[in-house]
C-alpha cells in the first residue's frame, strides 16, 4: 500500500457513492448522536455522578459518541467498501489507468476521516445545544487527540482491509474487534467509571488512550503526552502492518 495525493475526481466520486449508502450515513454520522440523545434523556444522567468525579454520566458520553462514529467509519464500513471493490476487482481495473488504485484508498480515507469528523462535531454540538455539556476548555488539546484518534481508526481499518479477501471476512472481522474498541471507548461504561487498573489497561489500546486524552482536554488539561504517544504508536504499527499485507488484488 503506497501513499498518493488524493485525485479530486476520484474523491469526489467516492463522496457522491458515500452518499448513496443510507446505512453508513446513519450509523457514522447519525447513530453516535442519536445514542446520545437518547442517553441525555434519562433524568439520572443529567445528574452529578460522585463515580465519575461529579461529571454528568451525558457528560462522560460525549467524548464516547465522538469515538463511536470513528471506529463505526474505520472498522466497519470503510473495510467493506475497500474489501468490496478488491472482490470485484475494481482495484486490478484501476491498476491499468492512470488513476492509481493507491488514489482510490486516499480517498476512501479521506471520505471516511471527514465523515468521522463530521460526527464528532455533531455530537459536541448536541450535546452543547440539548444537554448543556461544555465544548472542550482546551480546543487544541481536543483537536489533536481527536486528529490521532481518527488516524489510528482508519490504520485499523486498513488493517481490516488489508487481512480480508471478501466481505464476509471484512464483515466477521470488522465485528470481532469492534465490541472491544467499544468497551475501552468506555460505550458501556466510561472510562473515568473504570477501576484504575482497568483504566490503566484500556489506555494502552488505541481508543482508551483516546477516551482519556480527550477527556483530559474536555476538562481544560493539555491530553497526556502518555496517551497522545500510544495514540501516535499505534497510528504508526497499524499503518506498518497494512503496509506490510495489503494487496490491490
Amino acid at each position: 500500500m503506497s501513499t498518493a495525493v488524493i485525485d479530486p475526481a476520484v474523491l469526489k466520486t467516492e463522496i457522491r457513492l458515500f452518499r448513496r449508502e443510507p446505512g453508513a450515513i446513519f450509523w457514522i454520522l447519525l447513530f453516535p448522536t442519536l445514542l446520545l440523545v437518547i442517553l441525555g434523556s434519562i433524568p439520572s444522567f443529567r445528574q452529578p455522578d460522585h463515580s465519575l468525579g461529579g461529571l454528568r454520566p451525558v457528560d462522560a458520553y460525549v467524548p464516547v459518541a465522538v469515538l463511536l462514529g470513528l471506529i463505526v467509519g474505520g472498522l466497519q464500513s470503510m473495510p467493506q467498501t475497500l474489501t468490496g471493490y478488491r472482490e470485484r476487482g475494481i482495484l486490478r481495473r484501476m491498476s491499468t489507468t492512470p488513476v492509481r488504485p493507491a488514489a482510490l484508498l486516499s480517498a476512501q480515507m479521506a471520505v471516511y476521516g471527514g465523515a468521522a469528523l463530521v460526527s464528532a462535531l455533531l455530537a459536541l454540538a448536541v450535546g452543547r445545544l440539548a444537554f448543556d455539556v461544555r465544548l472542550p476548555k482546551q480546543p487544541f488539546g481536543y483537536a489533536l487527540a481527536l486528529l490521532l484518534a481518527v488516524l489510528v481508526a482508519l490504520a485499523l481499518g486498513a488493517v481490516v482491509s488489508a487481512l480480508s479477501r471478501t466481505t464476509k471476512i471484512a464483515g466477521a472481522i470488522g465485528s470481532a474487534v469492534f465490541f472491544p474498541t467499544m468497551f475501552c471507548a468506555g460505550v458501556w461504561l466510561p472510562v473515568q467509571a473504570m477501576p484504575d487498573a482497568l483504566a490503566r489497561i484500556v489506555g494502552y489500546t488505541p481508543f482508551g488512550a483516546a477516551a482519556q486524552a480527550l477527556n483530559q482536554a474536555a476538562a481544560g488539561d493539555w491530553p497526556g503526552w502518555s496517551h497522545l504517544s500510544v495514540l501516535a504508536a499505534w497510528t504508526v504499527l497499524l499503518t506498518a502492518a497494512a503496509a506490510r499485507w495489503f494487496r490491490w488484488e
